[in-house]
């Protein structure tokens, strides 16, 4: 089964927990904290692999979580960070956040990488409170909290070429004559279920050909396959409009090239205004009025596509043919990635807080800077629960308090931390 878009959700670790903790050596009274810090979480990161071809290994294995960071030990032992997990995927690989659908990366070449996580920080054990007035603080920090993330995985073929037309046209015969690849060949439709690559090598000259599942009318919404083959044409440089000129399946062929270009201008107008070269295919089985009508129906287009006739199943004219497309490509430029700005999973702002009111009256006071101070917070330990008062004096969050109303005998809520404010 070929698989070119798939959601996962991914998570990176957590960091571990400081330690509390006091020296106990014998003859050393007053040895003081030697809590550790506890150590960082691992990252998520992305490699793109050019040995992968879609991303079935996907399809089953959904959860993705780096490893958490160690909590810190007594005699100042930092804990061990946690490992990064490396999610190996196809180059051509799409990678957006799933509820925005914002393109974090493109991971266009092999060896490709990209951070779509970071681990959480570790948390500073007691021996980091030590002061000059604290000498044993009896609190640490704990570590920073993970939260799971829904990605979006999309494979876009990356190809120079890419084969385009209705069903049973003959796209896979003339990618098995014209390179190293092996297509499913066979005289009904949809024989071709996932884009096949091949390598076409001329003298010292290549280009990498993709035979694109065929494309009826309505594949810009979905009909038929059009959900594969829509994606993988934006990654191409030039495309090969196959023709079935004899009519073979019964239909017309101009009729058929207008479908096909309708459905490319219903997707995008990247798509639609890639360059083509029209193959006229299974001229051995066409009149020459067959052909002839074609051509004439062209001849009227204001930008008239240039012409090649074949016969894929028995090489007549493929040399032909792949002269015409390395002379194009050399006027075309090269492949591209996405043009995006980059979207990042961000940390919140160790710096800001909000305020809000509740239904039931309370204020509820959340943010970054909340959940940092919360980290090193114990409320059974009155040298703790003292330091968050005075940080959240002198942050200004009591003055705001009062501006929004907060008087005595009220509950506020910050972070884990709920009390009954006393003036």
């Amino acid at each position: 089964m070929y698989l070119d878009r798939v959601k996962i959700y991914v998570q990176a670790g957590a960091g571990g927990d400081g330690k509390t903790s006091f020296r106990t050596e014998k003859f050393v009274p007053n040895g003081g904290p030697d809590g550790g810090d506890g150590g960082n979480g691992g990252s998520v990161i992305f490699v793109a692999d050019k040995m992968l071809d879609d991303l079935v290994d996907f399809r089953f294995t959904k959860h993705f979580r780096a490893q958490n960071g160690a909590n810190g030990e007594g005699s100042n032992k930092t804990g061990k960070s946690g490992a990064d997990l490396i999610v190996k995927v196809p180059c051509g690989t799409v990678i957006k956040d799933a509820e925005t659908e914002k393109i974090i990366a493109d991971l266009f070449a092999d060896g490709e990488k990209v951070v779509v996580l970071e681990g959480g920080l570790g948390g500073k054990g007691n021996a980091r409170y030590k002061t000059s007035r604290r000498q044993a603080p009896a609190f640490s920090q704990t570590g920073q909290k993970t939260e799971e993330k829904t990605i979006l995985l999309e494979l876009k073929t990356i190809a120079d070429v890419g084969l385009i037309g209705f069903p049973n046209v003959g796209k896979s015969t003339l990618l098995s004559m014209m390179t190293n690849a092996k297509p499913k060949i066979a005289n009904y439709h949809f024989t071709t279920l996932a884009p096949n690559i091949g390598v076409c090598v001329a003298g010292s000259e290549r280009f990498v050909i993709a035979d694109i599942p065929g494309l009826i009318e309505g594949a810009s919404e979905g009909v038929g396959l059009g959900h594969y083959f829509l994606r993988h044409v934006e990654r191409t440089r030039l495309l090969l409009h196959v023709i079935d000129v004899a009519g073979s399946e019964g239909r017309d062929p101009y009729s058929d090239y207008k479908i096909v270009n309708t459905e490319l201008k219903k997707y995008g107008k990247k798509v639609a205004n890639l360059p083509q070269i029209i193959v006229l295919n299974k001229i051995d089985m066409a009149t020459e009025r067959q052909i002839k009508e074609f051509k004439a129906h062209i001849s009227k287009l204001k930008n008239k596509p240039e012409i090649v006739e074949v016969s894929a199943i028995s090489n007549k004219n493929l040399d032909t043919l792949i002269r015409v497309v390395m002379e194009k490509l050399k006027t075309l430029p090269p492949k591209q990635r996405e043009d995006f700005e980059p979207f990042k999973y961000e940390r919140p702002d160790a710096n800001k807080y909000v305020i809000e009111r509740a239904d039931n009256a309370s204020f509820i006071v959340s943010g970054g800077y909340i959940d940092e101070l919360s980290r090193g917070i114990v409320l059974n330990d009155p040298t703790s629960f003292a330091y968050f008062q005075k940080a959240i004096k002198d942050k200004g969050i009591i003055r705001e308090l009062k501006k929004r109303g907060m008087k005595t005998g009220d509950t506020v809520i910050i972070g884990d931390i709920e009390f009954t404010y006393e003036d």
